[in-house]
């Protein structure tokens, strides 16, 4: 996710981001992430997830929108304010698809900025993980 962020220009500092699941793969990692003092961090942040009080509202906040809460196309137009950027981290399959946890045909129109599923943030992890692993096997190498 942060990779995506640089990679694109997107501003961070000062943003809101609002993450949407607690998981302690996901959603807890990267909203510590997303505060960090640095590159792709220093955000004002806020989790939400299955309980949280009005929802909707909470995520039209968001300048950043992360999704991970494991819930098919929960997020949907009135979910989201003009301009958000959507970073769905979301893989659910309904039926024989594979699906975010965002509405990707109604997030397009309002979203500045979208990851798709299948084809956003899982293919910039299994590149990060080579990239990682390359780094690892230099360094023990003593490169």
């Amino acid at each position: 996710v942060q990779q995506l962020l640089v990679r694109e220009g997107i501003e961070t500092a000062g943003k809101h981001v609002v993450v949407l699941g607690r998981s302690e793969i996901v959603g807890k990692p990267q909203a510590l992430l997303m505060m960090q003092k640095g590159l792709g961090g220093d955000a004002t942040v806020t989790v939400c997830h299955s309980r949280t009080r009005d929802l909707q509202a909470m995520t039209r906040t968001a300048d950043i929108l992360i999704a991970a809460i494991g819930k098919p196309e929960l997020v949907r137009r009135e979910h989201l304010t003009p301009g958000v950027v959507v970073i769905d981290v979301g893989t659910n399959r309904v039926g024989d698809q594979l699906v975010g946890d965002v509405c990707f045909g109604e997030a397009r129109e309002i979203a500045s900025a979208i990851t798709p599923v299948p084809g956003g943030v899982g293919p910039m992890t299994i590149a990060m993980l080579l990239r990682n692993t390359l780094t690892a096997a230099t360094l023990a190498a003593g490169r």
